[in-house]
């Protein structure tokens, strides 16, 4: 039987990326996401994936949708957790909102998602956890820092969780992603962006495949003993 797999934020750029590379390596793969209905049906016709909506920053929301979704599809052996928003600004000029929004999109859902399933495969002494973090989480970003604090806080929440989980099979990573080229990267000014490609010493934007890729390779049942790694991939931008 194949394994079941939730991809958070799964139905766009990078995480639209994972779910495929997931569902064409046999996973069945349900993509979370959180707002467009008319997108994550056309995504569904054009990938055959399964989509739910819920907002991962609901502790409740979260844990009925999993439960329903295992309820449907059967036990979930791997999570990623994708789903991020951004709400920038400087720290004189931010509000609450916007850090609270970024804090419990990004940071807190993690722990929503992962409380819903860490019981699961404690029992079944399997599991397979990705949490993205982001380049912004090790080096810092002017006027980021919701965003960096949320980032930066995955990368430890995954090390700990790590250690919790080694004993019962499950193994806990995160992955780093630089800029990469989506719908999100490519708003942002011609000349600007030009100057962050002028950073990444490959010379280019990251492509949502790279990332997908090293997504696959640690879920894979022959990565077992990668845990409480972050993988960074960004081109050599940020080397840490």
């Amino acid at each position: 039987m194949a394994r079941v797999a939730i991809v958070t934020g799964g139905t766009r750029g990078i995480g639209e990326a994972i779910s495929t590379t997931l569902k064409n390596k046999g996973y069945t793969v349900i993509a979370n996401y959180g707002g467009n209905d008319q997108k994550a049906a056309e995504f569904t016709e054009r990938t055959g994936i399964a989509t739910v909506k819920f907002d991962v920053s609901d502790f409740d929301k979260t844990a009925e949708a999993i439960a329903k979704i295992e309820a449907d599809y059967g036990s979930v052996d791997v999570l990623v957790n994708n789903a991020g928003i951004t709400r920038d600004g400087t720290m004189h000029r931010m509000s609450f909102e916007q850090w609270d929004a970024v804090i419990q999109t990004n940071l807190a859902s993690c722990f929503n998602t992962c409380r819903a399933v860490i019981d699961g495969m404690r029992a079944r002494g399997f599991g397979r956890i990705i949490n993205v973090g982001s380049v912004n989480g090790q080096a810092g970003q002017y006027g980021q820092v919701n965003y960096a604090a949320a980032k930066s806080g995955i990368h430890g929440f995954t090390k700990a969780l790590a250690l919790e989980g080694a004993g019962k099979g499950i193994t806990v990573n995160a992955i780093a992603p630089g800029y990469v080229d989506t719908d999100m990267v490519r708003a942002v000014p011609e000349d600007v962006l030009a100057k962050i490609i002028k950073t990444i010493p490959v010379g280019r934007l990251g492509r949502p495949e790279d990332i997908a890729n090293s997504v696959a390779f640690l879920v894979d049942d022959e990565s077992g003993f990668i845990t409480g790694s972050t993988l960074s991939i960004n081109g050599g931008q940020h080397m840490y």
